[in-house]
């Protein structure tokens, strides 16, 4: 069987998690703010906050920036769900803007429309997404932003280890918080870095920083220069001390459970280990593809090895979509789908959204498909795939 993703866990992440699990601590230990230390260092931004999964990544940047009820948030339909879904959970109205078809990524220049045809402050944000792994140009989002005075989220679950060439020809990679105010990763089983389930938040403003720590537990908040009251309620009677007891905490703003344990972080410092190599060989996977596939007719999309794309998944278009991925099943090859465009789910439809609203989304869906794209990936898997697809096309 070749699925289209797979994890890869060696006997130094076996170990790692062992240890953590042999630790005074399996949740709230050190390994946590290890892991974060190090992602932060690996993607170049100033903090990172190790959260439960990509989804609760996405919800608390949406309530550190404050999205409430009525706020108008844009973001693009071939996501997956949780990037939109994340505006809805306080309350906010998903605006879907089209896709670039030659990139898959959301189209600047539709999104310059939709702000230009409102008044300024009719939209709060942006939820621009660093799809199959090509990282966004999120300066080019910054300065637009700027002008309609909008905050950005960075969805870069594809993506860590990617980047774009800025303006000034330097590289930015996904997440930094050089743009964007806020970043989130993944830690899917499926992605560049495993932990089974996780996530991370990364940004450079220290204020947003702060609050994600709050949110991702429950609001309360153990930092003694932050508390509300008094020493003497604290301590539950009058007291000589100008300081607050030990078991002091104060849940100051309605947050939730959204811990990361400690041996999933450990799992991930040793996934992060490895992230750099496993960067290198999906690039040499997609430049496979890409020589087997560059000017067949039966194959459509991106024929070139492509700067910076961190390359979570190789997708191509074509037609017969449904027959081919039917064929590579039944010969063992479990290729998928990337995405199913998010304003023609039915939770969307009831919300006003129509087939033909952004036409550039449903056609890429029309022919898309993800071929299998991980690290241990063998050339000879490799190879039958592509021998399939050929096979395939010959007999049409």
């Amino acid at each position: 069987m070749i699925p289209y993703g797979k994890q890869n866990i060696t006997t130094e992440d076996i170990s790692a998690v062992i240890e953590a699990l042999q630790s005074d601590f399996l949740t709230q230990g050190p390994r946590i703010k290890e892991f974060e230390e190090l992602f932060a260092s690996y993607v170049g931004s100033k903090f990172a906050v190790a959260v439960s999964n990509g989804t609760a990544a996405l919800h608390l940047c949406t309530l550190a920036l404050g999205v409430k009820e009525g706020d108008k948030v844009i973001t693009t339909p071939i996501t997956f769900a949780a990037s939109a879904n994340c505006i809805r959970y306080c309350g906010g109205e998903v605006v879907f803007s089209d896709i670039d078809p030659g990139t898959y990524l959301l189209d600047i220049e539709k999104v310059r429309t939709i702000l230009e045809n409102a008044p300024k402050g009719t939209y709060k944000g942006i939820i621009p997404v660093d799809f199959a792994g090509r990282a966004i140009d999120i300066e080019a989002y910054r300065k637009l932003a700027n002008e309609y005075n909008l905050w950005i989220i960075e969805d870069a679950c594809h993506a860590p280890g990617g980047y774009f060439i800025d303006s000034y020809y330097n590289k930015q990679r996904c997440g930094n918080g050089n743009y964007a105010d806020l970043a989130i990763f993944s830690f899917h089983p499926v992605k560049h870095i495993a932990c089974g389930e996780g996530g991370m938040i990364t940004t450079n403003d220290e204020a947003l920083f702060n609050k994600l720590l709050a949110l991702r537990t429950h609001g309360i908040t153990r930092n003694e220069s932050e508390y509300n009251n008094s020493v003497e309620f604290a301590c539950g009677q009058k007291s000589e001390s100008n300081h607050y007891p030990g078991w002091y905490m104060e849940m100051q703003t309605l947050g939730f459970n959204y811990r990361i344990t400690d041996f999933q972080a450990a799992l991930g410092t040793s996934q992060l280990q490895r992230a750099n190599e496993g960067l290198i060989k999906r690039r040499t996977i997609a430049s496979n593809y890409a020589n087997a596939f560059k000017d067949v007719p039966f194959v459509k999309g991106q024929s070139e090895l492509i700067e910076g794309h961190a390359y979570h998944l190789y997708i191509i278009e074509v037609e017969n979509r449904f027959e081919l991925y039917n064929y590579l099943r039944e010969n063992k090859v479990f290729a998928q789908i990337h995405y199913i465009p998010c304003h023609l789910m039915p939770y969307y439809r009831q919300l006003g959204w129509e087939e033909g609203d952004l036409p550039n989304a449903e056609s890429y869906y029309k022919g898309c498909i993800s071929l299998p794209m991980y690290p241990t990936l063998s050339l000879d898997e490799q190879n039958f795939v592509i021998e399939l697809i050929y096979s395939f096309y010959s007999n049409k």
